[in-house]
């Protein structure tokens, strides 16, 4: 086949050319629509929490896993989005997915300071301050599902999610364990 030299054939042969991996990480589509950076942004913000979290139970011995506080946080996540005209069952699928996540990073952070003790953190941190903001960032998430509705029911919704987490990982200088937690509290966004 002989393509002429104009710049728009060579431009349909490149764009033809494209893999749908490499087409997503093209320029042009970088940026996300901004419908996902506030519910990614929250999401990562209530993993840099985590650190807080592993150290208070650190200290006192607790259990990275406490099923009674999950509940209440997942009733009440409910309770919000009923008020918010969204699905509470998939305002409670998607905070669990966030459960979820913190919880890992929280299982990685005691491996590490058993394995290094010299690394464990020598304060510790007052659940009782840390929780009030694990609850308004939940608040926030519930309403942001709410607001981004139309924007999760989409097709597309999967990669420009991803674009988002990527760019907001990048941006926050997220090591890998942050990087793949972020990924894994955003699971069930999409509907």
């Amino acid at each position: 086949m002989h393509l002429s030299r104009t710049p728009s054939a060579l431009a349909l042969a490149a764009l033809l050319s494209l893999s749908p991996a490499a087409a997503l990480a093209s320029p042009a589509s970088t940026a996300p629509p901004a419908d996902f950076d506030t519910l990614v942004g929250l999401s990562a913000e209530r993993l840099e929490t985590a650190e807080a979290v592993a150290a208070a139970k650190w200290h006192t011995g607790s259990p990275v896993d406490d099923p009674a506080r999950e509940e209440q946080v997942l009733e009440a996540a409910r309770e919000q989005a009923e008020r918010s005209a969204t699905d509470p069952e998939h305002a409670a699928a998607v905070v669990r997915d966030q459960i979820e996540a913190h919880k890992t990073v929280q299982h990685t952070l005691h491996a590490r300071w058993t394995v290094l003790p010299d690394r464990a953190p020598a304060e510790e941190p007052d659940l009782s301050e840390v929780r009030p903001e694990l609850d308004r960032i939940t608040s926030g998430l519930v309403r942001e599902l709410a607001a981004t509705e139309r924007g999760r029911a989409r097709a597309d919704c999967p990669a420009r999610l991803a674009l988002s987490a990527d760019r907001d990982a990048r941006e926050r200088g997220s090591d890998a364990v942050h990087t793949a937690a972020l990924t894994r509290s955003l699971a069930s966004v999409c509907v």
